[in-house]
């Protein structure tokens, strides 16, 4: 017997006979005992039955294909060794917005191929909290959000196949990560109870799912594991990048920044880790004002003032003609307008510094980033005064959440010797602009990580490794929740945050002038 890869197995086994009667489930369960520790090996009965034509055809070789949770190791996938092709996987990041398919080839480890979509749920609700309200009691209508996204996951799995030359009938293992209510959204699990006090999810730790109870196209016997969750507003997407990070194994203390609707973070190392979440990111999304836009193409998502121009220059995604600002641009941008006096110490407009950078608009003033003649979209680019507001409490609640959950343990930010930032937010961000508007700690530059997409890239991990999988059991057993919303010290500090960088200028002596 050989061992083929991570997750997949050869072997040859030795053909019945009078003196060896074992039967031919019985057989194979032999020949992965060596892999089958722990929990017990699951033979589906629809596998059963394949099984004696294929061993005969086979010569009593096989190539299998496992997988497991904490409760049941599957035996997702066998064909004869001859067969040509191999055991594929397929990670998935399943975004609020966008998801991120990833497949891999079991035997290697290898990234075959990776795909991005637009999340179809969107047309019931732009944020978790739409689509939670459009759900509400009905069982329709979460059947319907709920086939929207598999339907698509279907399409975009044989897309991603094509592309790679390979067949969706291949895929065995899936890997899914998500925050709590997409993977109730993507199950079928009531969400209601999720935003309501005490705010319980219907689950933590999901089982191993079949695939074809949920209707994707793969390996007859394809299971799907979700990550689990540790709270209503800490899920898979987090813990997927705890260990894409590898904070979990690491000596030193390290934190954890994942942004989107939320702000989650993570703080501790390989003995401890504490979490919390807490509406730090409303403000960097794309509805955050008429320019506000997802990262792309043509996106700003750089700012810079020109000292020897007296002017502001933006940078955008690929280079294009800009159309609009994501979250790092507004960071940056909102850095640039304070470090030259254009904002002042609360985040109010100074228009008197340049005026004709400035126009009120029905009692608003705005700030012109863009003119018309310079946009893709033949309109000036602008930013209100609201706009910025909604920024300052979004920056202040993301440092005071940095704030108490360090404190909570007797931690300080200087304590901190890796800041992990995940997602888009994290690809894009300066952290220097981040320092300068008080949004993260003022820490040495090079502390600061970029993680990219962390939550696919746990459940990559996964899918590469045995052990990948157990440490992610590991993890959740390990992680102590902090719950922001009846935590005092948190609104006390959240009113001294709301000032440009604080209100105590020694917490960033790196900006004081």
């Amino acid at each position: 017997m050989q061992e083929q890869g991570n997750w997949v197995h050869s072997v040859e086994m030795a053909e019945p006979s009078f003196g060896d009667n074992t039967a031919d489930a019985d057989r194979l369960r032999r020949a992965l005992a060596p892999w089958g520790e722990g929990p017990p090996l699951l033979l589906d009965l629809d596998l059963i039955r394949r099984l004696p034509d294929l061993f005969r055809k086979s010569g009593y070789g096989a190539s299998c294909c496992l997988f497991r949770d904490r409760q049941v190791q599957v035996v997702t996938g066998v064909k004869g060794l001859e067969e040509e092709g191999g055991w594929l996987g397929l990670a998935v990041d399943l975004g609020t917005t966008r998801y991120v398919l990833a497949l891999i080839h079991l035997e290697s480890g290898r990234e075959l191929a990776r795909l991005s979509r637009d999340n179809p749920q969107v047309e019931l609700g732009t944020d978790i909290l739409s689509r939670i309200h459009y759900v509400g009691d009905s069982r329709e209508r979460l059947r319907t959000i709920q086939r929207l996204v598999l339907e698509d996951l279907r399409e975009a799995s044989g897309e991603l196949c094509r592309e790679a030359g390979e067949r969706p009938e291949r895929i065995a293992n899936v890997a899914l990560s998500g925050n709590t209510a997409m993977t109730h959204f993507f199950l079928g699990l009531p969400p209601k109870w999720i935003i309501r006090e005490p705010y319980i999810p219907a689950l933590n730790f999901p089982d191993l799912v079949s695939a074809t109870e949920l209707g994707l196209d793969f390996a007859p016997q394809a299971r799907v594991m979700c990550f689990p969750g540790v709270g209503s507003y800490f899920g898979g997407d987090v813990l997927a990048g705890i260990i894409s990070s590898g904070m979990n194994e690491s000596e030193e203390i390290s934190i954890l920044v994942d942004v989107g609707t939320n702000a989650e973070v993570v703080l501790g190392c390989r003995d401890w880790l504490i979490a919390c979440a807490g509406a730090a990111g409303p403000a960097l999304e794309e509805g955050m004002s008429d320019i506000g836009r997802q990262a792309g193409p043509g996106i700003i998502d750089r700012v810079r003032f020109d000292e020897e121009a007296r002017d502001f220059r933006v940078g955008t995604i690929d280079d294009g003609p800009p159309a609009g600002i994501c979250g790092s641009g507004v960071i940056d941008l909102a850095a640039q307008l304070f470090r030259n006096g254009l904002l002042d110490f609360r985040g109010k407009f100074d228009p008197e510094v340049m005026p004709e950078r400035f126009k009120t608009i029905d009692g608003i003033v705005h700030f012109v980033l863009v003119s018309g003649r310079d946009s893709a979209t033949g309109e000036d680019l602008l930013l209100g005064q609201p706009e910025i507001d909604s920024l300052i409490r979004s920056k202040a609640a993301m440092f005071t959440i940095l704030e108490t959950i360090t404190s909570s343990v007797g931690l300080n930010m200087e304590d901190i010797s890796r800041f992990y930032v995940a997602g888009t937010f994290g690809s894009y961000i300066d952290p220097e602009s981040a320092i300068a508007i008080g949004m993260l700690p003022d820490l040495p530059l090079e502390r600061y990580i970029p993680l990219g997409n962390s939550s696919l890239a746990g459940s990559v991990r996964v899918l590469q490794s045995p052990e990948a999988l157990q440490e992610v059991y590991a993890v959740t057993r390990k992680v102590t929740y902090l719950e922001l919303n009846v935590n005092q010290e948190f609104m006390n500090r959240f009113s001294a945050a709301k000032f440009l960088p604080h209100t105590d200028r020694s917490r960033f002596p790196s900006q004081t002038n």
